[in-house]
């Protein structure tokens, strides 16, 4: 019986090394946030010395211009989240392991009016509160295609009949992609989330709120603790996204300002060939949602192929190295892996039929 004796011991133990692990890992990211702007900055102020930067500095800040909202609002709604929602209603909601979890997500999704970049934050923060992995990922590939401000973006660029097909398009690939991850999960070939909560059947969200709305009181010392808690869920979104957004804008800025987009319009003709180049290019100079609704519909007006255009749209969420990243670092590396593998066909097969249809 020695074991149980020292058991007591190595649970505290345990608990200081993950008490004192936590802040480093914060610190770390911290560090590489701040070092992302430096670097960013330090090129910015060097293309006064060096005019062969100033094309990547204009583009630099058109892509904080276009994005700076949503990523601010998704870190402010993301600390609400993780201050004000419980752990166990997004348990409650998006980890069970039911068909109609992934239809929830992608709801929930389609709520969301961010760009791919400002639904980071979001869906790091229902990950960290114990949505399952596949619901992460609907709820992640159903946001940037699917809410309000980019249907009416769309709609003005492309006409009612051909983005309303984006926007299904993109839905039913969020969808299916989450219940392939279902069944993944299921045979354990990818990660489940650790900070899913068990909870017991008759759980009931209305009634807990209900509860927890009456036991409120509000006061100033209260409405303090509120809006601490709200900006430390702010800090920890933006202490482990923020850099790997700054990463993913530097490098789009680039390809923006030296490759030509004439080389983009060459090579995307209404074919297979195309439409694999254009799924390449995409993968490089996805920056956001809103940014890139613009330049696909360019590529649509050059090439009259709705299908490359779509592929331009969707291959900039699924293959997108920020996001991919994010994935691999916060929810699981095979979660990360099997995203481009089991999405990218599904886009191919949706801009080869958009090409069909509308020609």
């Amino acid at each position: 019986m020695k074991w149980l004796k020292n058991e007591a011991p190595r649970a505290k133990v345990r608990g200081l090394l993950e008490r004192n692990t936590e802040p480093r890992l914060q610190s770390g990211r911290m560090y590489k946030t701040l070092f992302a702007i430096l670097i960013l900055a330090l090129l910015c102020g060097l293309s006064y010395i060096f005019p062969i930067l100033r094309p990547f500095k204009a583009s630099l800040l058109m892509y904080i211009g276009k994005i700076w909202w949503a990523l601010l609002l998704g870190f402010i709604l993301g600390g609400v989240i993780d201050h004000f929602v419980p752990r166990e209603y997004i348990s409650h909601i998006l980890a069970r392991p039911a068909k109609r979890t992934i239809l929830y997500a992608a709801f929930l999704g389609f709520l969301m009016s961010a760009c791919s970049h400002g639904i980071l934050a979001l869906s790091i923060a229902i990950h960290k509160k114990g949505a399952s992995n596949p619901a992460v990922v609907a709820f992640l590939l159903a946001s940037p295609w699917a809410n309000l401000p980019v249907t009416l973006m769309l709609i003005a660029f492309f006409g009612m009949a051909k983005a309303l097909y984006i926007i299904f398009s993109a839905l039913i690939i969020a969808i299916t992609t989450g219940l392939i991850y279902q069944v993944l999960e299921s045979k354990g070939i990818i990660e489940t989330n650790k900070n899913t909560k068990s909870l017991s059947e008759d759980f009931s969200i209305i009634s807990d709120f209900r509860k927890k709305l009456f036991a409120y009181k509000f006061s100033g010392s209260q409405l303090l603790i509120d809006v601490k808690g709200v900006y430390s869920g702010i800090r920890m979104l933006v202490d482990m996204v923020l850099w790997w957004i700054l990463i993913g804008m530097g490098l789009a800025s680039f390809i923006g300002s030296y490759v030509p987009q004439s080389i983009f319009h060459k090579y995307m003709g209404p074919t297979f060939a195309g439409m694999l180049a254009t799924l390449a290019l995409a993968t490089i100079i996805e920056v956001c949602s809103e940014g890139t609704a613009p330049l696909a519909f360019e590529i649509y007006r050059q090439t009259m192929a709705i299908g490359n255009a779509f592929t331009f749209l969707m291959a900039g969420v699924v293959t997108d190295y920020t996001e991919i990243g994010l994935l691999w670092v916060n929810v699981g590396r095979r979660v990360a892996i099997f995203l481009p593998i089991i999405a990218v066909p599904q886009v191919l097969i949706f801009g080869f039929i958009a090409n069909l249809i509308f020609k």
